[in-house]
């Protein structure tokens, strides 16, 4: 029997909130890239944390690659397939 494939570590988180359109949209592109890099990804719902909420509610999305802040507003599939090829 072969063990099943881990899944690939967390490189991206986008940091949101629910019924934002742009978290939408961010969300699609972030799960585009990941799917076809075999990258794996999160998501934080930063009502969820004060903290977050504090310091991000006007800059959502949020996008962090590798632990830096990557991107805010908008997600672009180029800019991040690069951060995370290059």
């Amino acid at each position: 029997m072969i063990a099943p494939t881990p899944p690939a570590p967390a490189r991206v988180t986008l940091l949101s909130r629910p019924g934002c359109h742009l978290c939408d949209d961010a969300r699609t592109v972030i799960a585009k890239v990941c799917t076809e890099l075999a990258t794996g990804w999160t998501e934080i719902d930063i009502t969820t944390d004060q903290t977050l909420l504090d310091s991000y509610r006007d800059e959502i999305p949020v996008t962090f690659v590798d632990g830096r802040q990557h991107d805010f507003w908008h997600v672009s599939e180029d800019r991040l397939r690069r951060a995370l090829t290059g």
